[in-house]
């Protein structure tokens, strides 16, 4: 069974390693994903982690099971309380991710304050499926 800190460091290094060749700004394309994290930001913020694993890109789920992601995600968030506010820092596509199968993919980065923890920042990597939608495929907080 992975470790918190094990299942943290694979989403930071699925979220921020190995990004490859940026995609030009695309700002249809950057405003749904962004729209996605955010819904899907929602479900863990209810507490509803077993919803976001389901809604969560077929790569998040290969990596971890809904225990292991319902483990982990109460481990980190909550410490950190309830989720005051989250303000959009920085969104770029790339074609893909280290690791990973090819993209596209959002790199997105909000400035997050927690009830008990302010000025964190929360990395969310949305996928673009075969069907259109974008799902989350990592997420890190720090």
């Amino acid at each position: 069974m992975q470790t918190r800190r094990d299942f943290v460091t694979w989403l930071s290094a699925l979220s921020l390693v190995g990004l490859a060749r940026p995609l030009a700004a695309d700002d249809r394309a950057e405003e749904a994903a962004t729209t996605a994290a955010r819904w899907w930001l929602d479900h863990v913020d209810g507490g509803r982690y077993a919803t976001s694993w389901d809604e969560a890109a077929p790569v998040f789920k290969d990596v971890v099971t809904r225990e292991q992601w319902d483990q982990a995600v109460q481990s980190v968030r909550t410490p950190l309380g309830r989720c005051l506010s989250r303000r959009l820092r920085s969104r770029r596509l790339v074609d893909s991710l280290s690791g990973a199968p090819k993209g596209p993919y959002a790199v997105l980065q909000f400035q997050t304050d927690f009830e008990w923890k302010g000025d964190v920042v929360e990395t969310i990597t949305p996928a673009l499926g075969r069907d259109g939608r974008w799902r989350v495929a990592s997420y890190f907080i720090k």
